[in-house]
């Protein structure tokens, strides 16, 4: 039985969009609710392990499916897939909850939107937790991403998408076993129309990286973050083995924020699941310190 409820939200553009809810323990009140937010071609269900872990921490979490993935609608026009429209979701869906502030852990992209959100809406971060993202990347990593992203084609079987997401992440995962495989796939894929299993994202999500328009930096995003790490308590979560923030970007973070909590993930590359030991306590500890 799924340990959440599933939450169905229309974007200002009309979108219906998807969000789970893994609720706060029972008896527990007055904790800020914690906001979930994946990488590009992935979904909501890579918290499945992470939230529950939160939950019972006595915080209600809300890990959302952006726009175009899982079981968010895909956009018609490809030009909204963007940070400032997916921060802007954000806050749509904060709005229609009630939710007035709360605490963000955002995975690679979803640290992008939770920069990009504290730049126009920093009242609604309570604090945050940036998995292997900045607003400074590799190009190493990036070319590695656009390599994939968009090109993925259905397959026959499980094994076969196991196999796949093993293919591309094996660099960054060197620990995995075959298990560990399955488990990355059954949340990357589902079964199409055709009774395939085909990837949980829009292709199209991938026109940004193959045209150019994601840059390693920008002015804005490097603003965003110092307003973020000045006003807000960060936690940056980076894997040792990451080639998407490297420790030439993650010191470049560290010079800019220099009161931002750090802490690496011993053999993990892009990006850390957020399970492993040390990433668990320290995200534990963080959260024990806010509101």
């Amino acid at each position: 039985m799924a340990n959440y409820t599933s939450i169905r939200y229309t974007s200002n553009d009309g979108l219906a969009l998807h969000a789970r809810d893994y609720p706060a323990d029972a008896g527990a009140t007055g904790r800020l609710p914690v906001i979930c937010i994946h990488g590009l071609t992935r979904n909501a269900s890579d918290f499945d392990e992470f939230a529950p872990i939160v939950a019972r921490q006595g915080r209600r979490v809300l890990a959302l499916d952006v726009r175009g993935r899982g079981e968010s609608q895909r956009d018609p026009n490809p030009d909204n897939y963007t940070p400032s429209v997916y921060a802007g979701d954000v806050a749509r869906f904060m709005a229609d909850l009630h939710i007035p502030r709360a605490v963000f852990v955002g995975t690679s992209m979803g640290g992008l939107i939770t920069m990009t959100l504290a730049a126009k809406h920093i009242d609604l971060i309570a604090a945050a937790v940036i998995n292997d993202i900045g607003p400074v990347i590799s190009e190493k990593g990036l070319a590695r991403i656009a390599g994939y992203t968009g090109r993925t084609a259905a397959v026959d079987s499980w094994a076969a998408a196991a196999g796949y997401v093993r293919d591309i992440n094996a660099c960054a995962f060197p620990d995995n076993v075959d298990a560990d495989w399955d488990k990355w796939a059954r949340r990357a894929f589902a079964p199409d129309a055709a009774g395939r299993l085909a990837p949980r994202y829009d292709p199209n999500i991938a026109i940004a990286l193959q045209t150019g328009k994601l840059r390693l930096t920008s002015l804005p995003l490097r603003m965003a973050f110092r307003k973020l790490t000045q006003e807000r308590p960060v936690l940056l979560v980076r894997g040792t083995l990451s080639d998407l923030l490297e420790e030439r970007q993650a010191a470049w973070m560290r010079r800019a924020a220099p009161d931002m909590t750090c802490v690496e993930v011993p053999n993990v590359g892009h990006a850390p699941m957020l399970t492993e030991p040390v990433a668990l306590d320290a995200i534990l500890k963080f959260l024990a310190n806010v509101p």
